[in-house]
């Protein structure tokens, strides 16, 4: 027989052994899902029965081979949500937990009634599924793409729809580029405020976790030469789409943030700087980088310019 506390043993030994940092979260997760229980209640499990036993060794075994947890899962974490997740989104990953932050603190303060917020390359929907479910009177946009991904967040958009429902909201989905102004003349200077994850790793740079490599569809995490191919693209259409004031929130890889002060006020552009990149284009003002839990540049802010 095997109990609960010796299959927590052997799983987070083997994905110890396989490298992941988080090997004895895992690996709870992991019987959780096989269990039916909470993290709380695991230890209180006594023994596993051979079916039990049995997907929990497959589960580690795929873990331990790289396939996100939340791929094993199914769910995927974001702020106060449960997300279903699996091939063909990018996982939503807490580092843009704090960008979804800063987009709300700022909306609750605008004083706009009924503001129009759009979650550009939106994917699974995340940024659009939080604005969604803990603002009040507000009408959210989720533009996307591509219908593998965007079909996890029509998903996760009918688990929730009745918190959403409750908070005077509505959430829809468009299924465009983000990039082709023509198919977002529809909010011309109409949103108050654009969030964005958008693809920004250069195509020279490989992610760091195996997961997001060989897992994460690609066209969610490359953007070009230089990171910035959809972002460029992108900022013409806030540029559009912004009511003069409104406020624009663009997550970035760490390496690709505020550039040494010395440089700041250049009128080059600073490769690899979405903030100079966003102060060169013309239409803001404002330009603001900032920083991430583990203090590491993540995400840009910027104030639509009054035309």
């Amino acid at each position: 027989m095997l109990t609960a506390r010796q299959a927590l043993i052997y799983g987070t030994q083997r994905l110890a052994a396989a490298g992941i940092d988080s090997a004895r979260t895992d690996a709870e997760l992991l019987l959780c899902h096989v269990l039916g229980v909470k993290r709380p209640r695991l230890l209180l499990v006594d023994d596993l029965n051979y079916e039990q036993r049995m997907s929990f060794e497959r589960l580690i075994g795929a873990r331990q081979a790289r396939v996100p947890l939340q791929h094993l899962t199914g769910i995927a974490p974001f702020r106060y949500l449960e997300l279903e997740i699996g091939p063909g989104a990018l996982v939503p990953r807490p580092e843009t937990e704090v960008v979804v932050e800063a987009a709300l603190r700022w909306i609750r303060e605008c004083g706009i009634t009924r503001p129009l917020l759009l979650d550009l390359c939106s994917g699974a929907a995340p940024i659009a599924l939080a604005m969604a479910t803990e603002l009040e009177q507000v009408d959210v946009v989720a533009v996307e793409k591509y219908p593998e991904a965007q079909a996890w967040g029509r998903r996760n958009a009918e688990r929730v729809a009745a918190t959403i429902a409750a908070r005077g909201n509505q959430l829809e989905f468009l299924d465009a580029d983000v990039c082709d102004l023509a198919a977002l003349r529809g909010f011309e200077q109409r949103a108050a405020a654009i969030v964005s994850n958008p693809p920004y790793i250069p195509e020279g740079m490989v992610p760091r976790d195996p997961e997001v490599l060989q897992h994460d569809p690609h066209v969610a995490l490359f953007g070009g030469a230089d990171g910035f191919d959809v972002i460029r693209g992108l900022l013409d259409s806030a540029a559009m789409c912004l009511l003069d004031g409104g406020y624009l929130v663009v997550e970035h890889a760490d390496a690709q943030g505020e550039p040494p002060a010395s440089t700041a006020g250049s009128s080059t552009l600073v490769a690899g700087s979405l903030p100079e990149l966003i102060r060169q284009h013309g239409a803001f003002v404002e330009v603001q980088d900032h920083r991430d839990l583990a203090d590491r540049p993540r995400y840009t802010t910027a104030i639509r310019r009054a035309r």
